[in-house]
């Protein structure tokens, strides 16, 4: 059933034609108005950004993912304008990185991201979500019971902390990550006169020139400097380039991942009385989880004229790969718009479709799994304590900003 808010949302301006993902109501009721395409438009247009397409379907999603022909990923944010000149290595490699040079960039990373390599780092995720947990604790009462915001105070800190260790970054620095995703992720251009000195590139710069000037670390940066492609070392803008990917990808995705997956669960006491007395369905949860709540939303730049679902697309228009509407779809999912905690067969798009499927799957189900598996245990009983409070985040990543939970419930 769709929230008076979200129907609001949704009957205050025409999306087909004028959609903006970085508007609070778009934010706030994507669901709804994916729906709402999908029978209506499912290709929507709009002439903000320079011109900007939104497929909702499985099928168009897929199809333009898997076709880097006609779709270039030289840019994956959508902005006033697409950048011109950087393919095929792009801003952020792998990411931005269209064939060939992409399965050359990619192939760098996959050893840091392996089942091996991500099994090496539970032990120490869940002693972290333990820490964090340990402190919203000594702020309940007596009784176990309060109030706070799960995202500020858990889901936000995991993957900044978990990231920052793989880099070899001060994990104090992970307010500083927070505002460079929140400036170039929830609200692109929105920052035209920022000082040099404020942006990730500046940072980023600075960082890699202490590390030239110090002894090689056994981190991901340290790795990185370490790699050579064609024999040459690698540069410094692709080492800053894939330093912020992962800032950027690795983080505000996973957070958003794990508080929509608290949202859901605050709300759903079946399913959590499932998860407590059948934990064998824990690996389907968090996949349907992934499936229902897919945070990311891709960009592509159209390199070629060609038509997808009727539409023909321009060289140079944005184009919006909505993994979480193709996730919805009714046509591939069998009761797609509910949440099945123990679906079985589940073969959901929320890591992307194509060449750039996230190589950060591993540690992103990790980090999931890990979080919820640990808030479960310390609240097996909790729900929303504002549903009116909740906000979720504009742009290309959804997630829960603000997530304001009481603990405690059902005790005497």
């Amino acid at each position: 059933m769709k929230s008076y808010r979200a129907e609001l949302a949704v009957a205050a301006r025409d999306w087909a034609t004028d959609f903006d993902h970085t508007d609070e109501q778009y934010a706030a009721a994507a669901p709804e108005i994916w729906e709402e395409l999908r029978e209506e438009c499912p290709v929507a247009h709009t002439e903000r950004f320079g011109g900007a397409w939104l497929p909702v379907r499985h099928a168009d999603v897929a199809a333009i993912a898997q076709d880097s022909e006609h779709f270039s990923s030289r840019s994956v944010i959508v902005s006033e304008r697409p950048p011109i000149a950087q393919a095929p290595v792009g801003s952020a490699p792998p990411i931005t990185s269209d064939p060939p040079f992409h399965q050359i960039a990619r192939r760098l990373l996959l050893p840091a991201f392996s089942p091996k390599a991500v099994a090496l780092l539970e032990d120490g995720t869940r002693a972290l979500c333990n820490e964090l947990l340990d402190e919203i604790c000594s702020t309940l009462d007596a009784e176990g019971s309060g109030t706070f915001d799960a995202a500020a105070q858990y889901s936000q800190h995991i993957p900044v902390r978990v990231i920052a260790k793989m880099l070899g970054l001060p994990e104090s620095d992970g307010d500083k990550f927070r505002v460079f995703i929140h400036r170039i992720i929830e609200k692109p251009g929105s920052f035209p006169d920022l000082a040099p000195e404020d942006t990730l590139y500046f940072y980023l710069h600075e960082k890699i020139a202490e590390r030239r000037r110090s002894e090689p670390q056994d981190d991901l940066i340290g790795y990185l400097m370490g790699c050579e492609i064609g024999g040459e070392p690698l540069t410094d803008e692709h080492i800053g380039g894939t330093i912020a990917l992962l800032i950027i990808a690795g983080i505000d995705t996973t957070w958003s991942a794990i508080g929509a997956g608290l949202w859901h669960l605050a709300q759903s006491p079946a399913d959590r009385n499932k998860l407590v007395n059948q934990p064998e369905v824990w690996p389907f949860a968090v996949e349907e989880i992934l499936r229902f709540y897919a945070p990311v939303t891709m960009a592509r730049v159209v390199k070629a004229p060609v038509e997808i679902g009727g539409c023909p697309f321009d060289v140079d228009d944005w184009v919006l790969l909505s993994f979480p509407a193709a996730n919805r779809d009714p046509e591939v999912f069998e009761r797609a718009d509910e949440v099945v905690i123990d679906r079985e067969h589940n073969r959901h798009a929320a890591f992307g479709l194509g060449i750039h499927r996230c190589l950060g799957s591993n540690l992103a189900r990790m980090e999931l799994t890990v979080a919820l598996e640990e808030w479960m245990k310390r609240f097996p009983e909790f729900e929303l304590s504002d549903p009116a409070g909740v906000r979720w985040s504009t742009g290309q990543v959804r997630g829960p900003r603000e997530l304001p939970i009481r603990v405690g419930v059902g005790r005497s």
